[in-house]
């Protein structure tokens, strides 16, 4: 061991050193990746390069950094940004809760930094439209109730996601959700009784009918709804102002207490004939206001009942058979992997699992997006939440609780509904300085009526407008709300969108990479031909080579191995099994080598290739789509078999659809090139490269992003991951394998290419609706405070308009809901 490793190993020295201040504080970080004291050292160099730092110890034996730094000039995120960016990872707790209270974006901003703040967190994003925060913490070091003291602190309640639900919870969740919105709509109702009559008083006049409520009737009216229904501004309003901020509640108070305050003092101080009242501006303010806020619930429900729908599939009960004992129903907690559940018709699937017994088709549109019942029979694999047909299954238990189909779509719907988009940072500064800009332009306003010559009741009405037609609300859900709505709709029918740079990028993509087999063809391929030389029996060869095949996974080696159990050939053990990734497997049996795969496999292994007329008959064989797989014994070449993969259904159609969206697409092939040229015409692909092992499928998507091209990757497997991960937009299909999924920034829930372009859709118009949002938005201020500061505006009118903004933002998202794939 170097003094370097012994340095590390022990934890008694090395990185920055200063003398300790008063704001000293002290973290370790666990990390995740290191490998050796050099990983080590480049972890503490980042560390200590960071102004604030006095002293780091990284343990490479512990995997932990131990840091003491001031924390006037540093945060914990901070210090984690350094690890991530030198290479490695710290390991965080993921921590979700439930935000009451928010009415605006200023007030998602306020708790986000407030959570920002808290010592060991590493990041904090807080969601308007969801009502919703998350935090990334350093492990071990935050809970749920620190988090909650710091949003109440804030100045608003929160409760915890970071525990498993039951029925009781849930239902007790919805009758929480269900009493807020029934007072909503108590204090609705009675401030719309109270307003009427004020309201109607001013329609009257507009009729050429002179009738005035009396003052005092009016007072009695107004007040009410000025300072028990309109209670929950104030309240807004103070927390905003006591924590230093601003809100939509300061301007909403503002502008109501101004205009009900003016009302008052004309009542007390004005002669009854001269007396100019603006109850019904102030009482007719806050009904709309409500109003508003009541239908933009229900429309940010609207936005994110994806989330609910999938939630619903769950079951929470199943029906488990027990040998000797018959059926019993049990909770779905209780399951353990490799137990017998019943599923009856019409029932839905508890788990995921393989059938073993009964026929039946299922509908799995909620989570995979297809709309036709699907058949499944004895060996199929089922996913929870899928709705059983006419038939009955036994079902073996593959899967429970978080590790199911249906609760990784969940999660990975939720993380990309709760991410927030570049654009937002710029809509998160204009909110963070929005409030105090508006009340300047309002104090402007009145200064400014003042000088033209007009009284200070007519200034004041003025600047009220501008108060009460400010809307920071809409600002602030013009992003997540078309988030939220469009990564629902597309999770609805089978795309999963995992974060906010995958729908970010695919709006741009020109050219789409394919991997061949399972994306392109359907993954299963069969076995055409055995071709042995002379000398070896046909049985004895396929013998040799299933034995050898049984050891792999891949696709090809299973279709080997599928027909010689078809023909009862028993297989022998192997020893010395080895891969080479990309070109084959060699292995021994019987006291004899086996070598089987490419042409480039043989060569590594200089071993003589098929003779002139075998070369042949494999050329002809490729030329005509069917894939070669060579087999040597012994260091010589023994022959070969051909495999058919066949092409999906709807390959050809989903590159059409490519073509039409004037995106190129490319297949890139670990088959022979004639085979991937055969492939490539039959379905009109720009290109199709064999002869690809996994490393060049990465280069060559680097390659093209050089030549400045948008590229997203489509595969299936272990060996497309590194492509998936250099892509400007992984899609992995959802028939492939976890590594794949888990690097992809877009899973496709079905094997379907077709799915491909309508990802590329998705995002497109996802990004069109926030394009939109955020230009009507911003609009609707730009246009709206100008015009109320000059007058043409009256205060009621102003409200209204306010009101409505953040309805049409969030009503303009909802469209999303209806978006579907193409056909």
């Amino acid at each position: 061991m170097d003094s370097r490793t012994e340095q590390y190993d022990t934890a008694s020295g090395g990185g920055a050193s200063a003398q300790p201040t008063a704001n000293t504080r002290e973290v370790t970080l666990q990390i995740e990746g290191m490998t050796c004291a050099n990983c080590a050292g480049r972890v503490e160099k980042a560390i200590a390069g960071l102004d604030g730092v006095s002293d780091v110890t990284v343990n490479f034996a512990l995997n932990n950094a131990n840091v003491h730094f001031d924390d006037s000039k540093l945060d914990t995120s901070k210090i984690a940004d350094a690890v991530t960016d030198s290479g490695y990872t710290v390991v965080t707790n993921q921590l979700s809760f439930d935000v009451d209270g928010m009415t605006c974006a200023n007030c998602a901003l306020r708790v986000e930094k407030a959570l920002a703040g808290l010592p060991d967190v590493t990041t904090a994003s807080v969601n308007f439209a969801l009502e919703r925060a998350d935090i990334s913490a350093l492990s071990g070091k935050v809970n749920d109730a620190v988090v909650i003291k710091a949003i109440e602190d804030a100045g608003y309640h929160a409760t915890s996601r970071n525990k498993v639900t039951s029925d009781d919870d849930s239902a007790e969740e919805a009758a929480r959700s269900a009493r807020k919105q029934d007072k909503s709509l108590i204090l609705l109702g009675i401030s719309a009784l109270l307003t009427a009559p004020l309201v109607l008083q001013m329609v009257w006049m507009n009729l050429g009918v002179s009738y005035h409520l009396p003052a005092w009737l009016e007072l009695v009216l107004a007040t009410p709804v000025q300072f028990y229904i309109g209670a929950r501004f104030y309240k807004g309003a103070y927390a905003a102002l006591r924590h230093r901020s601003a809100n939509m509640d300061v301007l909403v108070a503002l502008g109501t207490s101004a205009a009900y305050f003016l009302s008052l003092y004309n009542v007390v101080m004005t002669d009854a004939g001269q007396m100019h009242l603006y109850f019904e501006a102030s009482a007719a303010i806050i009904t709309l206001i409500l109003a508003g806020k009541i239908m933009e619930e229900r429309a940010k429900r609207g936005a994110s009942a994806a989330i609910r729908e999938l939630m619903a599939l769950r079951p929470r009960r199943a029906r488990k058979v027990v040998a000797g004992e018959g059926e019993q129903d049990v909770a779905i907690e209780s399951l353990k992997v490799g137990d017998i559940v019943r599923v009856l018709p019409g029932e839905r699937v508890p788990v995921d699992g393989t059938v073993q017994a009964g026929e039946s088709e299922l509908d799995e549109s909620l989570i995979t997006g297809e709309t036709r019942p699907v058949a499944r029979v004895r060996g199929d694999d089922v996913v929870g939440g899928a709705v059983n047909g006419t038939g009955r299954l036994d079902i073996e238990v593959r899967a429970v609780g978080d590790d199911t189909t249906l609760s990784r779509i969940i999660r990975l719907v939720e993380k990309a509904q709760t991410g927030k988009a570049p654009v937002q940072k710029l809509v998160d500064r204009v909110s963070a300085v929005f409030v105090p800009i508006v009340v300047g332009i309002a104090i402007v306003t009145m200064i400014g009526w003042l000088l033209a010559g007009f009284d200070l009741e007519a200034s004041i009405v003025a600047a009220v407008s501008v108060l009460v037609i400010a809307c920071p609300c809409a600002l602030g859900l013009a992003t997540p709300t078309a988030l939220v709505a469009g990564t629902g709709s597309a999770a609805r029918n089978g795309i999963l969108i995992r974060n906010f740079e995958a729908l970010e990028q695919a709006h741009n993509v020109d050219t789409v990479i394919f991997d061949k087999t399972g994306t392109l063809t359907e993954g299963t391929p069969t076995v055409r031909d055995v071709c042995p030389v002379d000398g070896i029996e046909r049985k004895d060869f396929l013998r040799l080579t299933a034995a050898v095949q049984a050891a792999s996974e891949h696709p090809l080696a299973r279709a080997v191995v599928s027909l010689a159990k078809e023909e009862g050939v028993s297989l022998p053990e192997i020893d010395n099994f080895k891969g080479k990734t990309g070109a084959g497997v060699m292995a021994e049996t019987e006291g004899r080598k086996i070598a089987i795969g490419s042409e480039a496999l043989l060569s590594d292994l200089e071993i003589a290739g098929p003779s002139e007329d075998f070369a042949k008959d494999i050329k002809k064989h490729e030329g005509e789509g069917r894939t070669v797989i060579l087999v040597a014994i012994d260091g010589k070449f023994a022959g070969y078999l051909t495999l058919e993969d066949r092409i999906r259904a709807n390959a050809k159609q989903a590159i059409a659809d490519l073509k039409a969206r004037g995106i190129s697409s490319i297949m890139l092939s670990g088959d022979s090139q004639d085979v991937a040229s055969h492939v490539a015409r039959e379905l009109g692909l720009e290109r199709g490269e064999g002869r690809i092992r996994p490393q060049d499928k990465a280069l060559e998507v680097e390659k093209l992003r050089k030549q400045g091209r948008r590229v997203a990757m489509v595969g299936d497997g272990i060996n497309d991951a590194p492509a998936l991960a250099a892509a400007d937009v992984g899609i992995a299909m959802g028939g492939g394998t976890d590594v794949a999924m888990e690097t992809a920034g877009i899973t496709l829930m079905r094997s379907d290419p077709a799915l491909v372009s309508a990802a590329i859709d998705i995002s497109i118009a996802t990004r069109r609706k926030i394009a939109q949002n955020l230009f009507w938005a911003f609009a609707y201020n730009v246009v709206g405070v100008p015009l109320a500061a000059f007058g043409v505006l009256s205060p009621a009118i102003a409200g209204a308009a306010m009101a409505l903004s953040s309805v049409s933002v969030v009503g303009n998202s909802l469209t999303l809901r209806r978006w579907k794939v193409r056909k």
